[in-house]
């Protein structure tokens, strides 16, 4: 198993006045050819969105695009018809498929904060679709990493927002001092960011908003521990993609 840390403060991005945007791997005009990607999980921006802003409408396909807000709330609206607002904690997925237009705005009177997390999907031309979920805070606190949205056989009976990929995001808020454990299996990465906190990862520090890869070469035993509290975010894919 190996376990790379990459620092907030190494991440690409671009400040746009509205839109503070910071990239974990290649994105727009950001391009680092070691920072493609871990397996189909291609994008983890960190977006900070000023009130009253955001993405007007513009177009995707075939991707899995998952937006897990950090702070504030964001407000979607679709070609399909479909609105809604997504609050701090809380989780939104568009399956782009065959084609979807849509806008994402701050509407608050307070900074957004949000990842956003874009999965290549297991096969093209999957139907367009997009939900959204409030989880309670209790159900991501202290004793396991909560699916939030997974395609994996294993989360079927999960209360998950679904997306077309052998992938899950999955999170929890730790308290001080606790610690929750992750079976990663042969032949698949983590790679987690502290929403809020800092971490020890196998005995790596992690600050709040570094990123980080583990690859598992075996069945291994993740452990991720919190000194002080901490809200963290997990993405388990297949690194054979």
């Amino acid at each position: 198993m190996t376990v790379t840390v990459q620092p907030f403060d190494t991440l690409g991005g671009a400040n746009h006045g509205w839109l503070n945007a910071k990239h974990h791997f290649s994105f727009a005009d950001y391009h680092d050819p070691n920072r493609m990607g871990v397996g189909p999980l291609r994008v983890w921006n960190d977006d900070t969105i000023q009130p009253g802003t955001g993405f007007p409408h513009h177009p995707h396909r075939d991707m899995e695009i998952i937006t897990f807000v950090r702070e504030g709330a964001i407000t979607h609206e679709d070609n399909l018809g479909n609105k809604g607002r997504t609050v701090a904690g809380d989780v939104q997925v568009m399956s782009a498929g065959t084609g979807i237009v849509h806008s994402e705005y701050n509407l608050e009177d307070e900074v957004t904060r949000i990842f956003q997390i874009w999965i290549m999907p297991n096969a093209t031309g999957h139907i367009p679709r997009w939900d959204a979920k409030a989880f309670p805070k209790a159900d991501a606190t202290n004793t396991h990493l909560v699916p939030l949205a997974s395609g994996r056989m294993k989360d079927t009976d999960a209360d998950a927002l679904a997306i077309h990929a052998d992938a899950a995001v999955l999170a929890a808020t730790l308290e001080s001092g606790q610690s929750v454990t992750h079976a990663l299996e042969s032949g698949r990465a983590l790679y987690l960011v502290p929403a809020k906190g800092s971490l020890i990862v196998e005995g790596e520090a992690v600050l709040e908003r570094d990123g980080v890869t583990i690859r598992a070469d075996q069945d291994r035993t993740v452990t991720i521990e919190s000194p002080d509290g901490a809200e963290v975010v997990v993405v388990d894919v297949p690194l054979d993609f």
